[in-house]
């Protein structure tokens, strides 16, 4: 294959990666609004579209191996085909994080939830907001951006922390509300974890540029 043409390929795989992470971006956000509305129709949507997020990336890391076993790449382009391939994986880990917020909306059912939402939706907006920088550093190749990026999973986990703590507090007064409090916190969990994800593709960021494996530690 001529270098021409596996750079266009490369291309090809940076734009699915960027379409499989808003296919996943928009599920998570979509999740949250219908726990909010407890709205099951919504949940049963967003656990059968992920099917499409898997599909999808099994068909970008079938490209990246076909390119690994046809061709030679040099070690930038090793190193981005490797990126491609551990990126895909978190992508579609956060997306099984919006299926099972997905899950709890039925675990739920038409009972009204113990709290308005609040800070939930707030912490989707941020690790949205994060995943978004996050494809845009990686597709420009920005470390600073990288590293900047993961340190405001911080945030993410002060709100997790604030809804921990406020959940414990109103279980005080409500025990007889365990259920449903638990479901809450179930939720803020996830969003909790798909920050962690989004501060794996910043590692993965700064592998692809530096080559070196770095540990963001942002706790």
């Amino acid at each position: 294959m001529p270098r021409v043409v596996f750079v266009r390929e490369l291309g090809f795989l940076q734009d699915e990666i960027l379409a499989l992470g808003s296919m996943v971006s928009q599920a998570l956000g979509e999740s949250v609004i219908a726990l909010g509305e407890r709205n099951a129709a919504k949940a049963q949507e967003l656990i059968q579209r992920d099917q499409e997020v898997n599909r999808k990336r099994y068909a970008i890391e079938g490209d990246c191996l076909r390119l690994m076993a046809t061709q030679q790449p040099m070690a930038g382009d090793l190193r981005l085909l490797a990126s491609v391939l551990e990126i895909t994986t978190e992508l579609e880990r956060i997306g099984d994080y919006a299926k099972g917020i997905g899950r709890i909306i039925l675990l739920v059912g038409p009972e009204p939830l113990m709290k308005p939402l609040v800070d939930i939706p707030l912490m989707c907006e941020q690790v949205l907001k994060m995943l978004d920088r996050a494809l845009d550093a990686f597709i420009h190749q920005d470390a600073d951006a990288a590293r900047a990026i993961a340190a405001e999973d911080d945030l993410v986990d002060d709100l997790y922390n604030k809804i921990y703590r406020d959940i414990i507090g109103f279980l005080v007064e409500k025990p007889q509300l365990f259920d449903r409090a638990n479901y809450l916190l179930w939720a803020a969990h996830n969003l909790e974890r798909a920050g962690d994800r989004t501060v794996n593709i910043c590692e993965r960021v700064l592998f692809n540029v530096t080559g070196q494996m770095t540990e963001l530690d942002v706790t």
